[in-house]
């Protein structure tokens, strides 16, 4: 099915490219949700990715997973929207990072995949961008540097100050859901 999916996009196929559209949008816009603050850009990221993924469709040789040859190119438009921001400027002392790994009970955490995304979507850009490549993409701290331009020292750095954050947000809406069950109790 995919194969002639993808063979009749080869030939600028409409239907074809239609059809594929329908097929991956869904998993293509939740990854985009990861990389954006919101929905609008999440969207404009989307159809920017099919465009270089009906653009590029002729150099995909069907080695490897298509899915995550598209996820890949999405990935990549993502970060170069926000390399073109040029947040990636700033500068990160990286001796004062603390070289410790940031946990969170997870006896404490009752959220659901909607609430934790949206306190994903409230990090910082640059945060936000490094910890879902590291943690939801299994990108290395070098694979991270390379494409966002930053030392491995400040991937690691802007990692853990979104788990810190991620880690008191968390904390502060679970004692306020304590405060509630307790006080209804």
């Amino acid at each position: 099915m995919i194969d002639r999916l993808i063979k009749e996009c080869k030939k600028n196929n409409r239907k074809a490219q239609s059809e594929l559209f329908y097929q991956y949008k869904d998993i293509l816009f939740a990854l985009c949700l990861k990389y954006c603050s919101n929905t609008e850009e999440a969207e404009d990221i989307l159809q920017e990715s099919f465009v270089t993924i009906f653009k590029r469709i002729n150099q995909y040789k069907s080695k490897g997973s298509f899915e995550g040859w598209m996820k890949r190119i999405t990935i990549n438009n993502a970060i170069d929207r926000y390399r073109k921001k040029s947040f990636t400027n700033i500068q990160v002392n990286e001796e004062l990072i603390e070289d410790t790994e940031t946990k969170i009970n997870e006896f404490d955490f009752h959220f659901s995949l909607d609430e934790l995304l949206q306190l994903i979507h409230e990090l910082p850009t640059k945060y936000r961008l490094v910890f879902s490549l590291y943690e939801l993409d299994d990108y290395s701290h070098k694979e991270i540097s390379s494409l966002l331009k930053i030392s491995e020292g400040a991937s690691k750095a802007n990692l853990h100050r979104a788990k810190a954050t991620l880690k008191a947000k968390i904390e502060s809406i679970n004692k306020g859901r304590k405060k509630i069950t307790v006080s209804n109790g």
